[in-house]
C-alpha cells in the first residue's frame, strides 16, 4: 500500500471545480447508445468515441479531475498507436477503472441485486496499476419498493460489505477506491422515503467500511 499516492489521488479526484468523466458504459449500454445515431457498436467505434473525448485536452485540464475506463478501453490505444490513458494523463486528468462485474440476483431475495467482481479482485487491480490506472469504481445497485418492501436488510449488508471489501483490495493495490451505493430513485415512492432508504443504506455502507 502507497499511502501516498492514495492521498494524491483522493486529493486530485476532489480538485476545485472538476469532476468525473463517467467513460465505463459497459457494451451492451454504449451498443444502445450508438445505435440512437445509427452507429454500430463495434471495438473500433468504442474506441474512436472515447479517443474524441480523451483528445480534448483544454476541456480535460479545465473541468475534468479523473476518467473512469471501461476494462476494454483502458487497453486501448489510438490509431497512431497512443495508448488512451496517457491523452488522459495529458489532459491532467488521473486515470481510473470500473472493476465491479455487475449486479447479479440474490439468491432467496426476490427483486434485489448483490454485485459481484470480488473474486481475482486483487490480481486484477495489480494489473490495472500497472496500466498507470489510480483509482477503481464499484456500484452498488439498491432498489426501492413499498410493494414488496425492499430494500431488505439483508440485501444493504450484503452490498455494503461487497463495498467495504472491493475498497480494501483497492488501498491494498494503491488505487483510490471510489465507494457508491447507489440507490435508485425510480418508483412510486415519495422523495421521503428515498432519503429514509439513503441514509440507511450509507449508515451501513459506513458501517462496513469502518
Amino acid at each position: 500500500m502507497n499511502k501516498d499516492q492514495l492521498a494524491r489521488t483522493a486529493k486530485g479526484l476532489v480538485a476545485s471545480g472538476k469532476g468525473l468523466l463517467a467513460a465505463d458504459e459497459s457494451g451492451g449500454t454504449i451498443a444502445k447508445r450508438f445505435a440512437a445515431v445509427g452507429v454500430g457498436s463495434t471495438e473500433e467505434t468504442r474506441r474512436d468515441y472515447r479517443e474524441l473525448l480523451f483528445r480534448s485536452k483544454d476541456a480535460l485540464r479545465r473541468y475534468i479531475s479523473g476518467v473512469i475506463l471501461f476494462d476494454e478501453t483502458i487497453r486501448q490505444s489510438t490509431r497512431d498507436g497512443t495508448a488512451l490513458v496517457k491523452l488522459i494523463e495529458a489532459g491532467d486528468a488521473i486515470p481510473g477503472v470500473k472493476v465491479d462485474l455487475g449486479a447479479r440476483p440474490l439468491p432467496g431475495f426476490p427483486g434485489e441485486t448483490v454485485t459481484e467482481g470480488l473474486d481475482n479482485l486483487h490480481d486484477r487491480l495489480v494489473s490495472y496499476y500497472g496500466m498507470r490506472a489510480r483509482f477503481a469504481k464499484w456500484r452498488a445497485v439498491i432498489d426501492i419498493s413499498r410493494e414488496a418492501n425492499l430494500p431488505t436488510r439483508y440485501a444493504v449488508d450484503a452490498n455494503a460489505q461487497a463495498l467495504a471489501r472491493y475498497a480494501a483490495h483497492c488501498q491494498a493495490a494503491s488505487l483510490t477506491p471510489i465507494v457508491e451505493p447507489e440507490v435508485l430513485m425510480d418508483g412510486d415512492h415519495t422523495i421521503e422515503v428515498c432519503a429514509e432508504v439513503t441514509e440507511f443504506v450509507l449508515h451501513r455502507v459506513f458501517a462496513a467500511l469502518y
